[in-house]
């Protein structure tokens, strides 16, 4: 089999993605190459994600590469990942979930309670799921809009633009950033993104069968991709992306799984959530179950309203 060619963006961590899953694929004896692709989102850094696009950010141009044929698979962080692919492509495997929790980290020893009403807190973030998070739990705390690689945006906090960074562990471990960890959030108020703490491998159709089988042995994790295909369910029939704050979470209950999630308004005054639990063969039927329920409770309006909001 010829080295299989990996299509990735150039920040570290997409790096340290891409070499993870290259030694997945030579614990079982298969080489690889690592092709370095520049994104929309790496190109524009002074404006919010969400008003440059939400569905293929980060994602578009890699694709591009894989329909040409110059590379095999393309990896993302699967929580970049858009609901619906283009005609054509397709997700063939999901390692191992990280932990999935939200966190700050901050150059500062200590930071105030998020609760404190009288110490004024500012945290940098550019996700519409956090912002709205905060504003419904905490509301007293201030953010401001924060883009680019995580080493960028931690100098940016040191030179005092904020207190602390509202990041996902997975790419904090990653990079080696846990001494500036300052607070783990619970999961029952900051319920991550669809697909956090995992990677996901995207491919072409025309890839041979053979390499696409050796790949996914080598890469995929069955039970983290059965708990991401319940979440991408969900998200897909909202046809969300990095402009909506929806957030979903699917974890093993034994043989069970579980899936919690919602939708938020952009404000964070009105908050959706519900939780249904099956088996792993009712995966995607659990995702089209909360989408159904979040719709039917408001949740067509939240969207209504934060798609008219964008667009203004």
């Amino acid at each position: 089999m010829k080295p299989i060619r990996i299509g990735t963006r150039g920040s570290k961590l997409a790096l340290f993605q891409a070499h993870h899953v290259a030694n997945l694929l030579e614990q079982k004896g298969i080489s690889s190459e690592i092709v370095v692709i520049e994104t929309k989102g790496d190109q524009v850094l002074d404006v919010a994600i969400s008003k440059i696009g939400s569905k293929g950010v980060f994602t578009e141009e890699l694709e591009n590469r894989l329909a040409e044929g110059l590379v095999d698979i393309a990896v993302h962080s699967a929580k970049d990942l858009p609901s619906r692919l283009p005609d054509g492509f397709e997700v063939i495997a999901f390692t191992e979930r990280e932990k999935v929790n939200d966190v700050i980290i901050s150059h500062h020893d200590k930071l105030p309670d998020l609760a404190a009403q009288k110490v004024p807190l500012v945290l940098g973030t550019s996700s519409t799921r956090r912002i709205a998070t905060l504003k419904h739990f905490y509301p007293n705390v201030k953010t401001t809009d924060i883009r680019g690689n995580l080493q960028t945006r931690i100098a940016k906090m040191e030179n005092g633009v904020c207190d602390g960074l509202l990041l996902a562990y997975a790419g904090v471990h990653r990079m080696g950033y846990d001494h500036l960890i300052r607070k783990e959030l619970n999961l029952q108020q900051f319920i991550p993104a669809v697909g956090q703490g995992s990677i996901g491998i995207e491919a072409c159709h025309h890839l041979a069968p053979d390499t696409r089988k050796a790949i996914i042995d080598a890469v995929n994790h069955p039970a983290t991709a059965i708990c991401l295909r319940a979440e991408r369910s969900f998200l897909k029939i909202l046809e969300g992306g990095c402009s909506i704050p929806a957030f979903a979470l699917a974890q093993w209950q034994g043989e069970q799984v579980e899936l919690k999630g919602g939708l938020m308004s952009l404000d964070g005054k009105n908050r959706l959530y519900d939780s249904f639990t099956g088996t792993e063969n009712e995966a995607k039927k659990l995702g089209n179950r909360l989408a159904e329920s979040i719709l039917s409770r408001g949740g067509a309006q939240i969207l209504k309203e934060i798609k008219n909001k964008l667009n203004e």
